[in-house]
């Protein structure tokens, strides 16, 4: 579908956020669990026993249109299953409307989960970007960068010892910082060109959530329009190295020389591998810095673990995951039904939207024992879902494992006293579950 004009910034906000945010406080006032957790700020800040009321109308809930799960086994089964696709946004409109509010957007301000973008496509498309991406995130690529990321976190350990007063913002001088480093280097990105990276990576992260006021939707866009100019101009760079036989070992120019040789029919397009940037840094960049943060909170609030990794760091790995399973940095998924099916007893026709509670599936007492209890020595922890599952399982996860447990082993060793001192600032998110703000003491 080709369209001649670009949808205004305030229309498009009213498709994608405005409508939601003018119907979900009428569901929370119903009390509706997911709708209060939407809504209400106190619920954001301890989700999980609110949406537990969910549990007792079974593995799926909702109506003829929209379902929610807090069950492990059907938010796997509808991960998994090639019977739904990504839900896309907005949800729920007509499929004419959205095809034409999807063409008619500007194709420099697309965010993370606007196709071309991994979130944002089915299969095939989907594939074959997937596959081009791939190759630089393999489990062997992945372990080859401890060594750079524990200098990385090294440099920044010593800029926090150099602290005159001990105490910092544990987010902004250390979890957000380790992240976009690693992101640059994986981009290519010059170390003079990186200045704007963090401000680029919060503004493509935002666009995961459904719940933007319309002034932080404007300030995305303008971010995002920001980032894909900038994107375009570093294309055309590597495109020059590689053309001139000085690729660069990066996931873009590595694309690049792989494609090369396909009909330019198969070749990725600009817009793909702009997306493909994109997604690299806002998604590659919120997992890390909220698993970090999220680790450090319940850490400081479970002190016997904290002491016992300390002394046993080789249990950090698995630190890690107790961490993904019992504070996922993302909390919500979603998926489309393609065709008439049924999940758990529930019918789901073609088009029906599955809302997945990744946070509360991940505490799904069918799978884990005393699900509610922090414990970084729980067997089961890797039972998760917190980087989802099937076709769409996160292709950073592998990395984002890492730099958690470089950052959390080394940031302990070298500040073993380190405790929160202060006030904690959740981030105002739905989707994302991390801090702003992490004040802490470190010796």
């Amino acid at each position: 579908m080709t369209v001649p004009w670009v949808v205004s910034t305030p229309v498009l906000w009213t498709v994608h956020h405005g409508i939601s945010r003018m119907l979900t406080p009428r569901a929370a006032r119903r009390g509706d669990p997911v709708a209060r957790y939407v809504v209400e700020p106190q619920v954001r800040a301890d989700p999980y026993p609110v949406l537990e009321q969910l549990r007792r109308h079974g593995p799926v809930t909702g109506t003829a249109r929209f379902s929610v799960t807090t069950d492990h086994a059907a938010a796997a089964q509808i991960l998994r299953s090639a019977q739904f696709g990504v839900a896309g946004v907005p949800e729920g409109l007509p499929g004419p409307l959205s095809r034409w509010v999807r063409a008619a957007d500007d194709p420099y301000a697309l965010g993370p989960l606007d196709p071309p973008s991994l979130l944002g496509v089915d299969p095939p498309e989907h594939t074959r970007l997937r596959r081009m991406v791939a190759r630089a995130f393999t489990a062997r690529r992945v372990a080859g960068l401890e060594e750079h990321v524990t200098t990385i976190t090294h440099r920044l350990l010593d800029e926090l010892a150099a602290e005159p007063s001990h105490r910092v913002d544990l987010i902004e001088r250390f979890a957000a910082r380790l992240p976009v480093a690693v992101i640059a280097d994986l981009l290519g990105v010059p170390e003079q060109e990186r200045g704007p990276l963090l401000e680029w990576g919060n503004a493509a992260a935002a666009q995961l959530d459904g719940q933007l006021s319309l002034s932080d939707y404007r300030r995305s866009r303008h971010a995002l329009k920001a980032m894909h100019r900038w994107f375009q101009g570093h294309l055309v760079r590597l495109r020059e190295q590689a053309l001139a036989g000085r690729p660069g070992t990066d996931v873009l120019s590595s694309i690049l020389v792989e494609t090369a040789d396909l009909p330019p029919v198969e070749r990725p397009s600009q817009v793909e591998l702009r997306s493909v940037g994109l997604l690299v840094l806002g998604a590659g960049f919120e997992t890390t810095v909220n698993l970090i943060g999220n680790a450090v909170a319940q850490l400081d609030r479970h002190p016997d673990q904290r002491d016992w990794l300390i002394a046993h760091p080789q249990g950090w790995a698995h630190a890690v995951e107790e961490v993904l399973r019992f504070d996922s940095p993302v909390q919500v998924n979603a998926r489309r039904a393609l065709v008439d099916t049924e999940v758990a007893g529930f019918a789901m026709p073609a088009g029906h939207v599955a809302l997945i509670l990744i946070g509360m599936v991940n505490r799904d007492p069918r799978v884990f024992a005393d699900p509610n209890r922090f414990d970084v020595r729980r067997a089961d922890a890797e039972a998760h879902l917190a980087f989802s599952t099937g076709a769409h399982f996160c292709l950073g996860s592998g990395l984002a494992r890492l730099e958690a447990r470089v950052a959390l082993r080394e940031l302990f060793d070298r500040f073993p006293e380190l405790r929160i001192d202060g006030t904690p600032v959740r981030r105002d998110a739905v989707t994302l579950r991390g801090y702003d703000h992490l004040p802490v003491r470190l010796r």
